[in-house]
């Protein structure tokens, strides 16, 4: 996995084959079907470790705040950072960049295990409605695709967060002052 990870952070997703990875790791291509018996095989392997290393590092990290916005505003930091952080990761387990591919449904599981994780911030927020997980998904990944596309590496979108989490929280309802005083 680690050797799969590499290529598609060095050369791209699609670049990454079973014979690169075997190559790299001194294999022959046919003994790495032992662990693997196709490219969509370790995709599906790397989007659920994905999702599982989010899970990890959001239960490791945050922690319940009495003010749900600054607790949102956590939130919102954790996923954003950690998405930034690894555009190829980020693509194969938010967008739709390698045809074909589609995880298992084991795989699946880890992404609606994170899902359901973020659900419970967010209704010990306050936010209970699904469209409103829905609008907080997607303002999210907006940000994280604006950042990655036009501001790699810098924070343009980041030092924005504190603006989206309180335009939300007043949109949905969510209680509290706001985080930010002014522009």
């Amino acid at each position: 996995m680690e050797t799969a990870w590499e290529i598609a952070r060095s050369d791209g997703l699609a670049a990454l084959t079973l014979r690169a990875v075997a190559e790299r790791i001194g294999m022959r291509s046919p003994s790495l079907y032992s662990h693997f018996d196709s490219k969509n095989a370790i995709y599906d392997a790397m989007f659920a470790e994905g999702w599982a290393d989010l899970r990890s590092l959001t239960d490791r990290t945050l922690r319940r705040a009495s003010v749900p916005r600054r607790m949102l505003l956590q939130l919102a930091e954790l996923f954003f950072d950690f998405a930034t952080d690894d555009l190829a990761r980020y693509q194969l387990m938010n967008q739709r960049t390698i045809p074909d591919f589609q995880p298992s449904e084991q795989g699946y599981a880890e992404s609606l295990a994170a899902y359901d994780g973020m659900r419970s911030w967010l209704r010990d927020a306050g936010v209970t409605h699904a469209t409103d997980l829905d609008l907080w998904t997607a303002l999210l990944g907006g940000f994280v695709d604006q950042q990655l596309a036009n501001d790699p590496g810098g924070d343009r979108w980041r030092r924005q967060l504190v603006r989206l989490v309180d335009m939300y929280c007043t949109e949905v309802g969510v209680p509290g002052p706001q985080l930010r005083r002014t522009r």
